[in-house]
């Protein structure tokens, strides 16, 4: 009864992240690319004290560059935003088909047998370094070192 309770839950959480509404305001909840691409004017151009063009030339210059960065932006996303999305899908899909086929079995796999040599190892250590380390405790053990001050 668990078991189809988890089953029908996994159902209903995968079909809701291939219907799910997208948010159109925040575009990037994570912030992933919150260092990243946020360029602005003052970032690339900047004139130092001194050395300042006309005003009319300063402004034009900020509109300019704002307005060619945004529609650049949104041209290179309508022609190519499609593609690239189609790509990148396939892409991880990929890396997410490898690593559940093929990375993870492997893993367990080692993990299995690396189980099996780690036994013999541990029992090979307990059968030949322990007796030796404890008989050289023993010898060691009556060692005493004591400290003076010579004047």
């Amino acid at each position: 009864m668990a078991a189809e309770r988890g089953e029908l839950e996994e159902r209903i959480i995968a079909k809701e992240q291939h219907t799910k509404e997208i948010d159109l305001v925040n575009r990037d909840p994570r912030c992933i690319n919150e260092d990243v691409v946020k360029v602005d004017f003052e970032d690339v151009i900047a004139e130092p004290v001194g050395t300042y063009s006309f005003d009319g030339v300063w402004q034009t210059s900020y509109t300019t560059f704002t307005v060619s960065k945004y529609w650049c932006y949104r041209l290179l996303s309508a022609v190519l935003g499609v593609p690239l999305a189609v790509l990148w899908g396939v892409l991880f899909a990929l890396i997410s088909f490898c690593h559940i086929w093929a990375v993870v079995p492997c893993i367990k796999s080692y993990l299995i047998e690396i189980q099996c040599v780690g036994r013999i190892y541990s029992l090979c250590i307990h059968t030949f370094c322990d007796p030796l380390f404890e008989a050289l405790a023993r010898v060691c053990g009556s060692v005493k070192v004591s400290l003076r001050k010579e004047t």
